[in-house]
């Protein structure tokens, strides 16, 4: 096997949350999701993950801009580049049941706005 192929398959995580922290000034017209308690979203994540014996297998990290303020609190899951807003620390625990365990989709809570959704039809 080549050394691609090797680099390819390897991986550390099988899903990858990233939580948006961007903190952008006071008045902001779009916000910001530090504001909104984004970093408790994360340590909750990290916390369950950890208490449920996922976190070998799936990783919470806080994240830079993702250019979603706008719509609340927001995160992406990886691999499968599922953009979620309005998120809080009580969406946690489903979050992780559906999406993290179950690989379905909180569509409550999933941006829909074209620019988060670029493999959707554009009619």
């Amino acid at each position: 096997m080549s050394a691609f192929l090797i680099l390819v398959t390897m991986k550390r995580f099988d899903k990858h949350i990233f939580i948006c922290e961007n903190k952008r000034p006071d008045g902001h017209p779009r916000g910001c999701c530090a504001e909104k308690g984004s970093a408790e979203i994360r340590e909750h994540f990290k916390a369950r993950l950890k208490e449920l014996g996922l976190n070998a297998d799936i990783r919470a990290n806080g994240a830079g801009c993702l250019d979603a303020c706008e719509f609340g609190v927001s995160l992406v899951v990886y691999p499968e580049q599922i953009w979620y807003g309005a998120v809080t620390k009580n969406d946690v625990e489903e979050i992780i049941q559906s999406h993290i365990i179950n690989n379905i989709p909180v569509e409550r809570l999933k941006i829909t706005h074209p620019r988060y959704n670029k493999d959707a039809s554009k009619d």
